[in-house]
């Protein structure tokens, strides 16, 4: 199963990346644990500086943005 991270403020972007993320995992088949992360303390030492974030099993895989449907695939399939 993949732990996966969504970091920011809990802000509409997070949420909406939280959300895709899930349903594109379900959709692939893929078993995920989507949680979202708004300690700032879990957030910087990712070394964030742009939010959403997501980190896939402990690694930073994406920041800056809600990622599109191919980048979502792309990051689960990796």
């Amino acid at each position: 199963m993949k732990k996966i991270e969504v970091l920011g403020t809990g802000c509409k972007k997070c949420t909406t990346t939280a959300e895709h993320i899930g349903a594109v995992a379900k959709e692939l088949g893929i078993e995920a644990s989507v949680e979202k992360v708004t300690d700032p303390g879990v957030i910087m030492s990712y070394q964030v500086m742009s939010t959403p974030a997501v980190a896939i099993d402990g690694k930073l895989a994406h920041s800056g943005s809600v990622p599109d449907r191919r980048k979502i695939e792309t990051m689960l399939q990796d």
